[in-house]
């Protein structure tokens, strides 16, 4: 589905992970080679609306937070949709070996929250949404999938 269709809301989100080593390292070889793919994967995953790239494809340049911390921004068009190329679909095999890439959090990584249909957030958005849920909690504004809040007028 498209930016712009009949629904009214769609859900964004962030997630961030910060690089145990440079991007350009051996140690990350494996995951920056395998973007394509699981971007790909993501776009073809039946709800997908929008995600965040630049010209190359990807957002690997685009710094949000500091150099070392990757961003990945996309529009789903609801939980489901967006749960599935999480949880159930060939993007597990990253999630599993996360910690081959990424350093462990120690606080929010990723945020949730509703946009209104054919709006594509921006990286300074995000950002806010995240920082509201790490100074707040989970709310209307900003939240997650266990703590997850039902789309506007629902």
């Amino acid at each position: 589905m498209a930016i712009g269709d009949s629904k009214k809301y769609h859900l964004a989100q962030l997630n961030i992970g910060t690089m145990v080593a440079d991007r350009e390292s051996e140690q990350m070889a494996e995951f920056m080679n395998a973007l394509d793919a699981i971007n790909l994967l993501a776009e073809t995953t039946p709800g997908f609306v929008w995600r965040l790239k630049d010209e190359t494809g990807n957002a690997t340049e685009i710094s949000v937070f500091d150099d070392d911390t990757l961003v990945n921004m996309s529009v789903w068009e609801d939980r489901d949709s967006l749960f599935g190329y999480v949880y159930k679909s060939g993007h597990t095999h990253y999630i599993g070996r996360r910690k081959e890439w990424f350093k462990m959090p120690t606080e929010a990584h990723m945020v949730l929250w509703w946009v209104p249909a054919g709006h594509e957030p921006t990286p300074e958005e995000a950002k806010e949404r995240l920082m509201h849920l790490r100074e707040h909690g989970p709310t209307t504004h900003a939240f997650t999938f266990k703590q997850f809040f039902e789309e506007p007028n629902k």
